[in-house]
């Protein structure tokens, strides 16, 4: 899942960043109301956390803003240090899904966000499935049958969009978009090394779903593949 973070404290938003990114999310972080505007411009997000204080704009100018683009229905959660109940009524008229007060914890932050992402409209099921393959995007977590799959934050990605995809083809610009971040440095095989370390821990498994290559343009799950 790809998350913007807008946030103007330089070290807040690395901290935040690297903590999200560690948990699995592909997180694109800017520190102005135009870059958040210009980032939803060009990738299609899963959620939004939005500081208020920025320094071009406040941060409910922004949201209105990506309310009206294409973020209308992405959820958002707002970081802030207004505590006052007329600034929370605010944040929620403008579209916010949540609203945390800093200082905060990271990991009421990572559950927050996990939580408006579970929202009915936002994902339809809780747990995704396919053949004899289940994911779990609440814990990151997949088996085969009843045994457990050990996978790497990226293997543990790659897996979740081919399985939300239920057998479709994805392309594989889609994928790079979904899986990785604007200020991440990837590799021209990135993707396909953690689609071949995936494939291989799905044979180990015996799972009676594999991955398939469309040559040129993307991947997809299906049964019966082995190879």
């Amino acid at each position: 899942m790809r998350v913007l973070l807008v946030e103007d404290n330089r070290a807040m938003r690395d901290t935040i960043a690297e903590h999200l990114r560690a948990c699995g999310f592909a997180v694109d972080a800017v520190q102005c109301g135009d870059d958040a505007i210009g980032a939803v411009s060009l990738a299609t997000y899963d959620a939004i956390i939005l500081d208020l204080g920025l320094p071009d704009m406040d941060g409910l100018e922004v949201l209105r803003h990506l309310r009206r683009a294409r973020g209308a229905d992405t959820p958002a959660l707002i970081l802030t240090a207004r505590d006052a109940i007329a600034d929370r009524v605010g944040g929620l008229d403008a579209g916010a899904d949540d609203y945390i007060l800093k200082p905060f914890d990271l990991t009421e932050l990572e559950a927050r966000l996990r939580a408006v992402l579970r929202r009915p409209g936002v994902r339809r099921d809780a747990i995704y499935s396919y053949g004899d393959l289940t994911f779990d995007p609440a814990s990151r977590s997949a088996m085969v049958v009843n045994a457990n799959l050990d996978l790497t934050r990226r293997e543990a990605s790659v897996l979740e969009e081919l399985i939300r995809a239920a057998g479709r083809i994805v392309v594989k610009d889609t994928l790079e978009e979904r899986l990785y971040g604007f200020d991440e440095e990837v590799s021209g095989n990135a993707l396909e090394a953690s689609v071949s370390r995936l494939r291989r821990k799905l044979q180990a498994a015996k799972s009676g779903i594999g991955i398939e290559a469309a040559r040129g343009i993307g991947y997809r799950l299906q049964s019966g593949v082995t190879s």
